[in-house]
This record gives C-alpha cells, sequence and structure tokens, in this order.
C-alpha cells in the first residue's frame, strides 16, 4: 500500500479541523437570505454537531507525542488564520445588516447571536489555544479574538487563577455541586474580571511594580477592546454598535455554558492550611465525541489540556475511565441539558458522585467542597 508524501499528510491530518471556516459561507448566505435562515450558524455549530456526533461516535486514540512541530504546520495555521476570518465576518455583518433593507429586527438579531455563538464556540476556543502558546504572535492574536468579544481578561484569569487553582474555591469557572448554569454564570460575569484584575496586581506587585504599569496587560485590554467598540461604531453606527455587543454577550455566555460542563462537580482534595493536591485528569470532565471535537479543536480532550497546558491541540490524549471522567455526550448536546438544570442534575449528579467515590473514597463529608467553605489555595 502506497504512503502519502509528507508534505500532503499533515495537511490531510489537519484538514478536518478546517470544518470552522465553513460559517465563513454560511453566514453570507444567511444574511442574504433572512427569514429562518439567520439561525443557520447556530444549527451548524449545534444541532449539525449533535446529530454528528451521535452517528460518528468516539475517538479514544491517542496521537503520537514524539511527532515534530513542522508536522502540525496546517493545525497551527488554522488557528492564526481564523483571527482575520472572524473578524471579516463580525464587522461584515455589521456593515451588512445595518444597511440591509430586507432584513427585520428579529432577524438581524437573530444573526448576530449566531454570530456570538460562533465567536464563542470557535473564536474564542481558539484564543484559548493561541494564549497558551510562547510564540509572541500567537499570544497576540488571541487578545485580538478575545477583544473581539469583549472578553480580554479572560487571559489574565485562564493563566493565572484557572488553571492554577481549578477545582478549589479560588477558582469561580469550577462550577459547584448542584449549582445550575444560569447562577453559575452570573456569578462568573462580575468575579472572574475582577479575580483576574487581583491576580495580574499579586504578579506585578511581586516585581514591585504597580497596576499603572506598562505591564499591566489590563492596558493592552483596555486599548484592543476601545478599538474593536469604535470600528463597530463608525462600520454601522449606535446599531452597529449594538450588534457587536449583542454578539459579544451571547459568545460569553457560550464560554461559560463549556466552562460549566469542563469542571462540574469535580474538586480537588483539600490537604490542609489552604493545600490541595495537585491537579490530575480527573479535575476535567472529557469527551471523546469525534464530530465535535473537530469544530472545538479538541478542547473536549479537556483532561489532558489541565494536566500538560502547553499541549498543543493535536496532540492532546485522552484516558479511560479510571483516569479521567467522561461525558455521556459531547458538548454541543451537554449544553442543551445544561441549560436545564433538572435535566442536568438528573444526568451529572449521580455521575459527580461516582467520581467522588472512585476517587476520593475517604472524604466522608463533601458539604464543605459544595458550599465552597475550604480555605482559599495558597497564593490565591
Amino acid at each position: 500500500m502506497s504512503t502519502l508524501p509528507a508534505t500532503r499528510a499533515p495537511l490531510l491530518a489537519a484538514l478536518p479541523y478546517w470544518v470552522s471556516l465553513l460559517t465563513l459561507p454560511l453566514a453570507a448566505f444567511a444574511a442574504y437570505m433572512g427569514g429562518w435562515w439567520v439561525l443557520l450558524l447556530p444549527a451548524f455549530a449545534w444541532l449539525l454537531f449533535d446529530i454528528l456526533d451521535l452517528v460518528g461516535g468516539l475517538d479514544q486514540s491517542n496521537p503520537d507525542l514524539t511527532r515534530p512541530m513542522e508536522a502540525l504546520f496546517w493545525h497551527r495555521l488554522l488557528t492564526m488564520v481564523w483571527v482575520p476570518a472572524q473578524a471579516l465576518m463580525t464587522f461584515g455583518l455589521i456593515v451588512y445588516a445595518t444597511r440591509a433593507g430586507h432584513l427585520g429586527g428579529w432577524e438581524k438579531i437573530g444573526l448576530f447571536v449566531g454570530q456570538g455563538v460562533i465567536s464563542g464556540a470557535v473564536g474564542i476556543v481558539y484564543a484559548h489555544e493561541l494564549l497558551h502558546q510562547r510564540d509572541r504572535l500567537e499570544r497576540w492574536l488571541g487578545d485580538i479574538l478575545l477583544a473581539m468579544v469583549l472578553w480580554s481578561p479572560f487571559r489574565s484569569h485562564h493563566l493565572r487563577v484557572h488553571h492554577l487553582h481549578v477545582g478549589t474555591p479560588a477558582d469561580v469557572v469550577t462550577a459547584r455541586y448542584n449549582e445550575g448554569f444560569h447562577r453559575h454564570f452570573a456569578r462568573v460575569l462580575w468575579r472572574m474580571p475582577r479575580d483576574a484584575w487581583r491576580a495580574e496586581a499579586r504578579l506585578l506587585a511581586r516585581k514591585r511594580l504597580t497596576m499603572r504599569s506598562r505591564k499591566n496587560p489590563f492596558w493592552r485590554y483596555t486599548a484592543l477592546q476601545t478599538g474593536m467598540l469604535a470600528l463597530a461604531l463608525v462600520l454601522g453606527g449606535i446599531e452597529g454598535l449594538v450588534f457587536f455587543a449583542l454578539q459579544a454577550f451571547v459568545a460569553i455566555w457560550q464560554l461559560e455554558l463549556v466552562n460549566y460542563i469542563e469542571h462540574y462537580g469535580l474538586t480537588r482534595k483539600h490537604l490542609g492550611e489552604g493545600r490541595y493536591d495537585h491537579v490530575q485528569p480527573r479535575h476535567s470532565w472529557n469527551a471523546e465525541h469525534r464530530a465535535s471535537n473537530k469544530l472545538l479543536i479538541n478542547l473536549q480532550r479537556h483532561s489532558d489540556h489541565h494536566y500538560k497546558p502547553d499541549r498543543r491541540y493535536p496532540l492532546l490524549q485522552t484516558y479511560p475511565e479510571d483516569e479521567a471522567p467522561q461525558l455521556p455526550q459531547g458538548y454541543p448536546i451537554m449544553g442543551v441539558a445544561a441549560l436545564i438544570p433538572p435535566v442536568w442534575r438528573r444526568m451529572m449528579n449521580p455521575r459527580v458522585r461516582a467520581w467522588r467515590r472512585r476517587f476520593y473514597p475517604e472524604v466522608s463529608d463533601w458539604g464543605p467542597y459544595k458550599r465552597s467553605e475550604l480555605p482559599r489555595p495558597r497564593g490565591a
């Protein structure tokens, strides 16, 4: 049997992940057609991948960790190409929708809700991949994507708080056991930016600097976000500004829905005096569903991401259930369940209790964990 040329094999391996670029022609078609077609983008991200996950099954294979960086060129290029692609989609829709006479008010709202779903399900996921890299250009591109949804402090919180303190009272993103998504989302909206600011302040203080320093990333966040708002205003006036803010809010909502799913009810064991056990694959929910992992560039292999945060998405590993807990479905279906708290609790609470018995049988009282009454971790 013949083998593929070395130059083609990396491209073919990366090609399924490029499915996200289909959203550009879909957005253009939805805007042109109007009517119920404006729901095409959320139908693509949610309904289509619900179906594909059910049909496509699981992918439990693990990539070769010895693959050279050159073999990941097309994987890396995707996350960078997405930045101008999302900018074109977001601001192109603002220009078109604010001038299109055939689009009514509800159609425009539906169009930008759909854009927000893509900005969150794809854009912030790609930003997440970029901000974890050491390459300066990739980190800047990640900042630009986050500014496009007005959620720039996510970078500081994710790197300075979430990865350090996941599964502890210091991490607002870790959803508590029995906590509904809507209450969790309200809590994250006001605490996440505050905790991000405090984390950067502590880091600068260790360098004998204040938040007025040019090294404070919040100056960059403010400049980028102001630039995005100004561009939306110039291109679409007040109406364009409102639509930009709408898609940003929906994107944040989409992100936090995913965050809710990723760590619901999973806590690290308190060892006493503000010490917690090390982050392990067991502290994140995994999903091995083939289709949605292509759209979300393996974000659902979340256990390995937290265990090895610097590992690029094509190399993320999956784990058997005795090492990492598994979700019953991929994120698109689990997201629908999370929006209906009784359904979510019926589906997930027994799994959390089983996780506790499997990994922490020695813990007899989970009340302090559930109520977030344990001490904050050292340094938090």
